[in-house]
């Protein structure tokens, strides 16, 4: 079964919308839109590359932001389509990060690169996938680079709510057993990485690193907590989350990133 395959069967059945709209969910929701808003300018364009079913292409359009979308999954463009508004400055087109060739150079205001880099699995292809949303990028422009991150995975799905064996992921080579850093496979759906490895991916790139931030930071390991927090804990716990989420010794623990960076 090809990469794709996996991705399609995949996305063909999850809500992504319910994903981040869940109280713990819209924590990576609002970390990543205060930082997009951060850099947003009127008139300014925006590309989001794998937008998924439109959550945050939606979301700036409706906000008077002129939005391209490019999206994998044929379900997603679909769900996109229903979701659009008369009064939204927004297209899609179905294309793979690999190649947007169908953009041209020095396009865009802010790129959003929030899910390719998920299923990408050697180095050579997340690159290929960050040199294209550099050239599509005007100079000066902002990109945002979304990652799934290992240890807050490993600690919120194996040792807290045992959906992942740990000692069979070391025994399957899935884990190295003395680090615990993971090994995923295009089967394994999501590529697990730490920002060491961010680090050595972007080092060939002659961008500067505005902001690394731990997008949902403790939000997934506390999902029950915080799903049943009122409105005015919430508020303080998001909060207090704005805070830390750039603190360097609390990066590794989180289940999602974001590199932000200036082209």
């Amino acid at each position: 079964m090809k990469t794709n395959q996996y991705l399609i069967n995949f996305y063909n059945n999850y809500d992504e919308d319910s994903r981040l709209a869940s109280k713990h969910g819209s924590v990576e929701f609002f970390t990543t839109m205060r930082y997009i808003k951060k850099y947003l300018k009127p008139g300014d364009h925006v590309l989001e590359i794998g937008s998924g079913t439109g959550r945050y292409s939606h979301a700036l359009a409706r906000q008077g932001y002129i939005v391209d979308a490019v999206e994998l999954i044929e379900h997603n463009i679909e769900v996109f389509r229903k979701n659009t508004l008369e009064n939204e400055n927004i297209s899609i087109i179905q294309g793979n990060a690999l190649d947007l060739s169908a953009f041209p150079d020095n396009q865009y205001d802010i790129t959003l690169l929030l899910g390719p880099l998920y299923h990408l699995y050697n180095k050579e292809d997340k690159r290929q996938a960050i040199r294209e949303a550099i050239r599509v990028t005007k100079q000066g422009g902002i990109i945002f680079a979304a990652y799934v991150i290992s240890d807050g995975c490993l600690l919120d799905e194996g040792f807290n709510r045992n959906n992942i064996n740990v000692a069979e992921y070391i025994g399957n080579g899935l884990l190295d057993p003395e680090t615990f850093a993971a090994k995923s496979k295009p089967k394994d759906l999501f590529e697990l990485v730490r920002k060491e490895d961010i680090d050595d991916l972007m080092s060939v790139f002659a961008t500067t690193r505005l902001h690394y931030v731990a997008t949902d930071g403790c939000a997934l390991f506390m999902r029950e907590a915080i799903d049943t927090m009122d409105d005015k804990t919430f508020h303080l716990y998001l909060k207090y989350h704005f805070a830390t989420c750039e603190r360097e010794d609390l990066l590794g623990i989180t289940s999602h990133a974001i590199d932000i960076f200036k082209k």
